[in-house]
């Protein structure tokens, strides 16, 4: 039996699978401010202010590659749950459009609000077992800072972005960004509500890049 016909479209369809999947790399650390930080498992990341300045601890950092791309064909849903009265996580990049669900894992109500400029919103209290899940359309970008009515001390933070590809960093303020495609773009790193640094990239499809940020 000759096998070769039945082989062909297989590989042909591998082999597309693969160019789709081709892309660029960046990777790379951010300079993180310098603050102590306990053991990385198990821990929360809160979101605390210092002079007006609203930042996670332990420190992370969002990488974003800022340009034209396409739009998707479908808005994506992701979450940010309610767990042990702190938002998890703290500090969550999506893309504008993005449907965020806030379910309760707490045994008592909660209340989140934003009266940030890039959405505002009140979801009204709600427990555990409330269906359905209280959610929001972020369809603007920028930062979104949220809050519980009930719990003072809980904080968390949307980063809105323009892009399909962003990464949070580690503790250590390491990052990488692949399958990105070919062009002349902005690469940006969100340090806080105050810090962006950016520095300009030329990229091609098989481009390896490695980007530090002082």
């Amino acid at each position: 039996m000759n096998l070769r016909p039945l082989l062909l479209p297989t590989l042909l369809a591998a082999l597309a699978l693969r160019a789709l999947g081709a892309g660029a790399t960046i990777e790379g650390r951010v300079a993180l401010p310098q603050t102590h930080t306990a053991p990385v498992k198990g821990q929360h990341y809160d979101v605390v202010i210092a002079g007006g300045v609203l930042a996670t601890s332990p420190q992370l950092a969002v990488v974003y590659l800022e340009g034209a791309f396409p739009l998707p064909a479908l808005p994506a849903t992701t979450q940010m749950v309610q767990k042990d009265l702190k938002f998890v996580p703290s500090l969550l990049p999506i893309r504008t459009g993005t449907r965020v669900e806030f379910p309760n894992h707490d045994e008592v109500y909660h209340n989140i609000f934003s009266f940030s400029p890039t959405r505002r919103f009140d979801l009204g209290r709600y427990r555990p077992e409330d269906r359905p899940v209280p959610f929001q359309t972020f369809d603007k970008p920028g930062l979104v800072t949220l809050r519980c009515e009930i719990h003072n001390h809980m904080r968390g933070l949307v980063l809105v972005l323009d892009t399909p590809h962003f990464v949070v960093t580690d503790t250590s303020g390491g990052f990488r960004l692949t399958d990105l495609p070919a062009g002349h773009y902005t690469l940006k790193a969100w340090v806080d509500s105050v810090t962006i640094r950016t520095q300009t990239v030329d990229l091609t499809a098989d481009t390896r890049l490695r980007v530090d940020f002082p």
